[in-house]
């Protein structure tokens, strides 16, 4: 039953970083349930202060997701429309990997560029706040990819310190 808890809280820690990019998934939520199921082992001692600091993290950057990008909206003089055009832009991105990886940064922005410029006629004004939004969007990511890795980190850490119990056949 270890074993399978360990490959499921793996597969979770994965889903997480893939979760960092993609806006249906809840990235370091979903992280943090590969921290649980590895406590859940038997072999891996439970540590309820851990699980207890990081599942905090993991809910205070998943609300800072929808907060952060309306702060840049607005910071840089942007609407919905913007954010609307950011979130298309990256579905795009993903479906139609045109740029290559470089789409997932492309993409977004052209999306808030077209929100913004559907919403308003000044071109300076609409590429100043597809700007903002775009960068909400991106420091949104950023932290959340950084919060899945930490916690890719740290199940690898506690798997390999317990080790001997996860994998007593390999001894």
């Amino acid at each position: 039953m270890d074993i399978a808890l360990l490959i499921v809280g793996f597969v979770f820690t994965i889903i997480g970083i893939l979760g960092s990019f993609l806006p249906v998934l809840p990235g370091p939520p979903l992280s943090w349930v590969g921290l649980l199921l590895l406590h859940l082992t038997v072999a891996v001692p439970q540590d309820w202060w851990f699980l207890g600091i990081t599942a905090a993290v993991a809910l205070i950057v998943f609300a800072l997701d929808y907060v952060i990008p309306a702060m840049g909206t607005k910071k840089f003089g942007g609407t919905k429309a913007g954010m609307i055009g950011t979130t298309l832009g990256l579905i795009v991105a993903l479906v139609f990997p045109i740029f290559g990886a470089f789409g997932i940064i492309i993409w977004p922005f052209i999306g808030a560029l077209v929100g913004e410029l559907l919403n308003k006629a000044d071109k300076k004004t609409a590429t100043k706040a597809a700007f903002g939004s775009f960068l909400g969007f991106l420091t949104g990511t950023f932290l959340k990819f950084l919060v899945a890795i930490v916690y890719m980190g740290l199940f690898i850490s506690k798997a390999w310190q317990f080790r001997e119990g996860l994998f007593p056949f390999f001894n």
